[in-house]
């Protein structure tokens, strides 16, 4: 679970949650959905891209939470942000996680909780932790500033 604060309104971090003009800004994926719950998802990142009947939006409460099913773990993805094929097989393996994003405002800011649900013993569980913190401090700046943090 990550909470941050970020100068916005909720209108604009829905926004920012669900436009790939803006997502690809701020974490390098561009996601493809209608956003109504049920609605299918596709991620999209490094020129791979993911669909599965089971990658779907969970909860779609504009301004308010939003959840989505996990992308599937492909070998085209693994190639696009080179992650290993052994490292692929065993993400591959693990019960798909869920992410919800909820929203609250907080006078001129709003408290958004970023919260995983997956294994706590897979490897995505050590993947996620030491990529959200970045994502979300890029999505800060981004909304704040109008330019992302500076990619590694």
């Amino acid at each position: 679970m990550y909470t941050t604060y970020i100068a916005t309104t909720p209108e604009r971090l829905w926004q920012a949650l669900t436009e790939p003009a803006f997502t690809e800004r701020y974490w390098g994926v561009a996601f493809e959905s209608d956003w109504t719950t049920g609605a299918p998802l596709v991620w999209k990142q490094g020129g791979a891209r993911m669909s599965d009947p089971e990658q779907v939006v969970l909860v779609s409460d504009p301004y308010r939470q939003l959840a989505y099913t996990w992308h599937t773990f492909t070998e085209q993805w693994a190639r696009a942000v080179d992650i290993a094929e052994e490292v692929r097989a065993e993400l591959a393996v693990e019960r798909r996680s869920t992410v919800t994003f909820d929203l609250e405002p907080q006078g001129r800011q709003v408290k958004l909780t970023v919260t995983q649900d997956f294994d706590p013993e897979g490897i995505l569980h050590g993947m996620c932790s030491q990529g959200w913190p970045p994502i979300l401090s890029s999505l800060k700046t981004l909304l704040e500033t109008g330019e992302p943090l500076p990619a590694n």
